[in-house]
């Protein structure tokens, strides 16, 4: 696809990932969750890192560090990627700052990167993204932030009634008509591409092992071997009595920071990089906030809108799984082929450490795609 152009390529310089990384996912439990005992700035840490060993640049020559973080409360809060660049021992003069746009975090964190150097203000960005959900819940801040008044004013109130992620997730099964045993047999699906990975070694270039008080972690804690249509088939609904969503057809709750490093043409050029992949576009949507879940779909179809392409002229494709509902709308939507989205598996499988998941996303699809140059979309 060397031929696509976009608005963004006319308008800007060449974007491109030099490489990107991730820690293990971590199950987000007080008793087994792998980075129990591990504090956030750590995992971050420890992707920082390795992503300037492996590329061999040198910390100084990073223009900024941009990280989504949705929870910035306890451990995560006062500016998390300032705290993980400075704890990695780098020059203090390379500034830093934190993102949150909710699950879709770490993704702006990329497109601020990308856009910045397009735009000719930053040669060389590391986008990153962390999230440590069982030491900071998800919308803890939230809860310490009602004590002093609500988030939405009475105003959006009467125009919004404000429902929970799981409940969107039922209403788009709803909507599109999804059946459990479809979600049920995604989520199956989701766990064995997984699992072989794993087995396969198809993770290994991503992965960083993290040493924590238990021990090294070299592997993600989510993945179930043994998941089934019978095991998931057993399983209760949990947002509704007479939902169709569960507990294994839902992302897991997790722990994990990933991180990728882009720089411009002649940032590639003067350092002696290598890059891997070329950002040809990216666009950010909104959408209704009861069903905000629906966004990969607009999203989607605006992206292949500016660059000419069609669904089918994409060979690898990653959309979150932050419920299986999501995934299949999306699929029905754009009539996608499911053997080539999550081809590694997902959520599901591998967990969602909310702030962490686009810079996890971007990770595995680059390490999955093939040869040291690839155009990404």
């Amino acid at each position: 696809m060397s031929n696509v152009t976009s608005p963004f390529l006319q308008h800007g310089r060449e974007v491109f990932v030099v490489d990107a990384v991730r820690t293990p996912i971590g199950r987000a439990h007080p008793e087994k969750g792998a980075f129990r005992d591990t504090h956030a700035v750590t995992l971050l840490r420890e992707c920082l890192t390795a992503l300037m060993d492996r590329s061999g640049i040198e910390p100084a020559e990073v223009d900024d560090v941009m990280t989504g973080c949705v929870n910035q409360f306890g451990e995560q809060s006062r500016n998390i990627a300032r705290s993980a660049w400075l704890a990695a021992g780098y020059p203090y003069e390379v500034p830093a700052t934190t993102v949150d746009r909710r699950c879709g975090s770490a993704q702006s964190a990329m497109a601020f990167a990308a856009a910045m150097i397009a735009s000719g203000t930053l040669d060389v960005v590391v986008a990153a993204g962390v999230e440590h959900m069982q030491h900071i819940p998800i919308d803890a801040h939230v809860k310490v932030s009602d004590l002093y008044g609500s988030p939405w004013p009475p105003d959006l109130l009467e125009r919004y009634d404000f429902i929970p992620q799981g409940l969107s997730a039922e209403l788009i099964a709803d909507r599109w008509d999804i059946s459990r045993e479809a979600m049920d047999e995604l989520a199956v699906g989701s766990h064995a591409r997984a699992v072989q990975a794993a087995e396969e070694g198809r993770f290994a270039r991503e992965l960083v092992p993290v040493e924590t008080p238990h021990g090294t972690v070299a592997l993600d804690q989510g993945l179930r071997p043994t998941t089934s249509m019978e095991s998931l088939g057993a399983l209760r609904t949990v947002f509704k009595e007479d939902g169709r969503i569960t507990a294994g057809t839902s992302s897991q709750l997790s722990d994990g920071a990933s991180a990728v490093l882009f720089a411009g043409r002649d940032a590639v050029d003067r350092l002696g990089l290598v890059p891997r992949a070329r950002i040809v576009d990216q666009v950010t949507v909104g959408v209704d906030p009861i069903i905000m879940l629906t966004g990969p779909i607009p999203a989607t179809r605006k992206l292949l809108r500016r660059t000419g392409l069609t669904i089918d002229d994409l060979d690898l494709m990653e959309v979150n799984e932050a419920f299986a509902s999501v995934v299949l709308a999306w699929q029905r939507e754009l009539g996608a082929d499911l053997e080539k989205t999550n081809v590694n598996g997902g959520a599901m499988a591998l967990g969602h450490p909310v702030g962490s998941t686009g810079t996890r996303l971007t990770a595995t699809l680059l390490n999955d795609s093939s040869g040291p140059t690839t155009n990404s979309v």
